[in-house]
């Protein structure tokens, strides 16, 4: 079993920055990729970025690109999200999950339990 536990969700002006934190605990080496994903209202769960321990390599959707940062810190077990140039349709509750592939949510194994971002106009 993996337990994720994210923070650093808020509330920010259009244009702001975050940075969202995501602590991984338990079985953590069972899982070689670890990313974000986002739900806004009314939309289905969407991938955001992802990290993969295996090769440090990185992956963004098209939306994020440019903005976002995905990083981690192998001593803690956390991966960050930082996210800048903020726009209102960044709005979302953000999921940190934990899987073996990129980048479908049904390919997550473990999910926390959300953070929630809204970006004001």
């Amino acid at each position: 079993q993996v337990q994720l536990v994210e923070s650093g969700g808020g509330l920010v002006q259009a244009g702001g920055s975050l940075r969202l934190s995501c602590a991984a605990s338990g079985s953590t080496f069972s899982s070689s990729l670890m990313g974000w994903f986002r739900q806004a209202p009314g939309k289905e769960r969407e991938f955001v970025a992802a990290f993969s321990w295996n090769g440090g390599r990185t992956y963004y959707a098209d939306s994020v690109k440019g903005r976002f940062t995905i990083s981690r810190d192998n001593a803690k077990n956390a991966v960050y999200l930082q996210m800048n140039s903020l726009k209102p349709e960044d709005t979302a509750v953000y999921y940190c999950a934990a899987g073996l592939y990129c980048c479908s949510s049904g390919a997550m194994d473990y999910w926390g339990k959300g953070t929630l971002v809204t970006v004001s106009s």
